[in-house]
């Protein structure tokens, strides 16, 4: 380690044959590492020759390095006088009045805004992106906005509470943080920080599974009513899984994992790829540095093991943990039915797509909770269901509850929260939706949520887009059974 490089030096290792990279002062050879890098290799080949640590501190839990490099990896330190000088990759340029205080902000719009002004360009790229044209994306929201409310009179609301059960957990709020990874791109509390801003308003937070902070970190300063779930990317090497769920039973504060089923492969996203981030870049066959083509082994994107199954991987799950699971990224009557029949491991469903940032023109969960309540309406009563993907008001958590869920996610807006003011950012993400949600209730006439429900609502026009298709459930059923 006595070692000191100048940066010249380390530059000529650029690629996958002799791949250097400056972290923290000092410098590595990555070189071994690159073929088993989780985010795929072609993240750290874009930086390999370069001072990787802005890119690798906001998206890297404490422990990384330690847990992933050999010692003799670490080659020396680099000579801070040899680095060249960093670029600025502010999506804007700063205003020269100051920007206004989170207090000051009215909605969801203002906040995201406000939050694309402080954010470099990789960091606003990452939280931005959807997949293709961003239809999916477009369309969670729309969906929301094609149903119309239906207001009652002479109802005394004076009282109006949004305290709620979500797995038998108590929330003071039926909105809920959904996995929302890299938070430290944004704000350096991190998912820390929406942590602490959920304590603050009782509400529940799943923690990424690509969080740039360690579980243990981020649950530590936890009110003892706190709940978490933690979210499961199912990785291709099974026992890096197990070993991390091994440290979440350990966690008393969290509560539930939730599977993550929705992205197999990574969709294309072209504001990540325009905004410098390596997103899905990885083929079959990969070019060496002779330029000749050499076939790949590994076919999943960033390590995520693509062969899952109902019956292998909830077993496989159930050998290493008690902990209730709920499947993530539902996006059908027929995905939701089946999964009714996996109580009592299987709790609760997430319809979701991704934030559309997997498959574009997969339906919002609009669609996806009236398709549930035409096919199989009996899924209400087995399990839980919860959403997450375009919601942007208050008014979009009603209906979302009235159309039957129980459980209201958000991603973007805790993030852009986040990056906009700090813990005081996400704060105000929830105090808006909390006041909005109360002020639609009561001008339903409604005080509890369990009261919302159909008759609160005009579907008729976002029922025309759902799937009208065959559905042969009692067919659907046999085959799953005859498996189990």
């Amino acid at each position: 380690m006595g070692k000191v490089f100048d940066f010249a030096e380390v530059a000529k290792h650029d690629n996958r044959k002799s791949c250097w990279v400056i972290l923290y002062g000092k410098v590595f050879d990555v070189t071994d590492f690159v073929a088993d890098h989780p985010g795929g290799a072609n993240v750290i080949l874009k930086l390999a020759g370069k001072d990787a640590t802005e890119d690798f501190d906001p998206v890297h839990p404490a422990g990384t390095l330690e847990d992933n490099l050999k010692p003799e990896a670490l080659l020396g330190t680099i000579n801070p006088a040899t680095l060249p000088e960093k670029e600025s990759f502010l999506v804007t340029s700063p205003k020269a009045d100051d920007p206004p205080h989170v207090d000051a902000l009215l909605n969801m719009d203002e906040i995201e805004e406000l939050a694309t002004a402080k954010l470099s360009k990789k960091a606003w790229a990452y939280y931005y992106s959807a997949a293709d044209d961003k239809i999916s994306k477009r369309l969670n929201t729309e969906a929301f906005r094609s149903i119309l409310l239906r207001p009652r009179i002479f109802i005394d609301c004076a009282n109006c509470s949004l305290n709620t059960k979500l797995l038998d957990n108590h929330v003071a709020l039926p909105i809920y943080i959904s996995p929302a990874a890299q938070a430290r791109l944004g704000h350096p509390s991190g998912e820390a920080g929406i942590a602490e801003a959920c304590r603050a308003f009782g509400a529940l937070q799943i923690i990424s599974n690509s969080a740039s902070m360690t579980p243990e970190e981020i649950v530590a300063n936890a009110s003892p009513e706190q709940v978490f779930g933690w979210q499961l990317y199912v990785q291709e090497d099974r026992t890096k899984s197990e070993r991390m769920i091994a440290r979440i039973n350990k966690l008393a504060a969290i509560k539930f994992i939730v599977l993550t089923l929705d992205t197999p492969v990574m969709g294309k996203r072209e504001d990540d790829q325009r905004g410098g981030n390596v997103i899905d870049e990885i083929t079959d066959d990969w070019k060496s540095t002779d330029g000749s083509v050499q076939a790949r082994d590994k076919k999943a994107f960033a390590g995520l093991d693509p062969t899952l199954t109902w019956t292998e991987t909830l077993a496989w799950l159930a050998k290493h943990t008690s902990l209730s699971v709920i499947l993530k990224g539902v996006q059908t009557h027929e995905d939701a039915y089946i999964a009714s029949f996996h109580r009592p491991q299987v709790k609760a469903v997430i319809l979701s797509n991704h934030g559309g940032r997997s498959l574009d023109t997969s339906p919002p969960v609009v669609h996806t909770l009236l398709e549930i309540r035409k096919y199989c309406p009996e899924v209400f009563d087995k399990i839980e269901v919860w959403v997450d993907g375009g919601v942007r008001r208050g008014t979009d958590v009603v209906k979302a509850i009235c159309l039957g869920a129980k459980g209201v996610g958000i991603g973007r807006p805790a993030l852009f929260g986040l990056s906009g003011g700090g813990v005081d950012g996400v704060k105000r993400v929830l105090q808006i939706l909390a006041d909005e949600t109360k002020t639609c209730m009561r001008l339903l006439g409604v005080e509890k949520l369990e009261q919302l429900g159909m008759q609160h609502i005009n579907t008729r026009f976002a029922e025309q887009q759902i799937f009208d298709g065959p559905s042969d459930l009692a067919a659907c059923r046999a085959a799953h059974l005859s498996k189990l």
